[in-house]
């Protein structure tokens, strides 16, 4: 199956579409906003979701990132008509996205080594196996700017701990890969996440 045309023509394109060896790849590559999540994030995600899941030759999902942060969380610079109803449109977007996620067929494994933060947390949440490494770091950063995390909250309670939940969603501090996989966020730790994700799929 040739590889799809993710950006369509709207867009660059800010997420790659790869597969190999039965795993087709998706990798956020938008550096200039550290992966900030944005309406083409969205839309290239979901149509490379449902190429993975319709591509008989894929049997699972990498969902990884290029660059020091795997997700900033959402593109705060974007905006589009009214106040109330961008952010209702962002608010369905991303839940569908989480969904998509979630509900697909095949197995999704995310593959981090830089920065999660606010949205990126709740993709990070949606996958099935994470391998972390080293250098990734995580925070819940919405209380910070004294909002909730609402939207990501869908994903993230269930996988973490509800003690470790209500902390981070209360003060938004950073920690670190070795704090993630014991509070259930992030599966596996390893100092080469890709090639250990590899081993896992």
């Amino acid at each position: 199956m040739p590889d799809p045309d993710i950006a369509g023509h709207a867009s660059a394109p800010v997420v790659r579409y790869s597969v190999a060896e039965g795993a087709a790849t998706l990798t956020l590559d938008s550096p200039h906003n550290r992966n900030a999540i944005s309406s083409a994030m969205v839309h290239q995600l979901r149509v490379g979701l449902d190429a993975a899941a319709s591509d008989t030759a894929v049997r699972a999902v990498v969902l990884t990132h290029t660059g020091g942060t795997f997700c900033a969380g959402a593109d705060l610079g974007e905006s589009s008509g009214s106040p109330d109803e961008a952010t209702a449109q962002r608010t369905h977007d991303m839940v569908g996205l989480l969904r998509g996620i979630l509900e697909l067929p095949k197995p999704v494994v995310g593959v981090i080594d830089g920065h999660v933060r606010a949205g990126g947390m709740g993709l990070v949440a949606a996958c099935d196996i994470v391998v972390a490494g080293s250098r990734a770091t995580f925070a819940l950063t919405e209380a910070r700017l004294g909002l909730a995390a609402s939207i990501v909250s869908l994903t993230v309670l269930p996988k973490m701990t509800p003690r470790a939940a209500g902390r981070y969603l209360l003060t938004g501090e950073r920690f670190g890969p070795e704090d993630a996989a014991a509070h259930g966020l992030v599966t596996l730790v390893s100092e080469d996440p890709a090639t250990r994700a590899a081993d896992v799929i």
